[in-house]
């Protein structure tokens, strides 16, 4: 009897520890860390920096991808990664209307990032 009540505590407290797991990985991105999705963005890297640089075909397949989620697009835009990568958040934001992407985010707050209007321009918020 007190081996059958050992083993449900302990996999009561395996599932406890499963779900908690699950729970903290689930960020902006799901389970992927916004620093790993940056890597993503690799065909992306002339684009982040120069708004008047061409957009790359492979850039606009991991910006649709990504950009399911305006949360997760933000958290990878200004996640470290990017950050050193030497991406311009302003810059970066742009990139879904220059990617001609319909469903893009528009009006939403991003950081300190505000993308305004349908031509996406990135103001400060102060």
């Amino acid at each position: 009897m007190e081996s059958k009540a050992a083993r449900c505590l302990c996999l009561l407290a395996m599932l406890l520890v499963a779900g908690l797991g699950a729970a903290r990985g689930a960020g902006e991105c799901g389970r992927v860390p916004a620093d790993r999705m940056a890597l993503k963005l690799a065909p992306c890297a002339a684009a982040t920096q120069n708004p008047g640089a061409k957009v790359a075909p492979g850039c606009c397949a991991q910006i649709r991808s990504i950009g399911r989620s305006p949360k997760c697009l933000c958290a990878v835009m200004l996640s470290a990664t990017a950050r050193q990568a030497g991406v311009k958040p302003a810059v970066a934001m742009t990139i879904p209307k220059r990617c001609a992407i319909a469903n893009r985010p528009i009006g939403y707050k991003c950081g300190r990032k505000f993308i305004y209007s349908d031509d996406v321009r990135s103001f400060l918020t102060l």
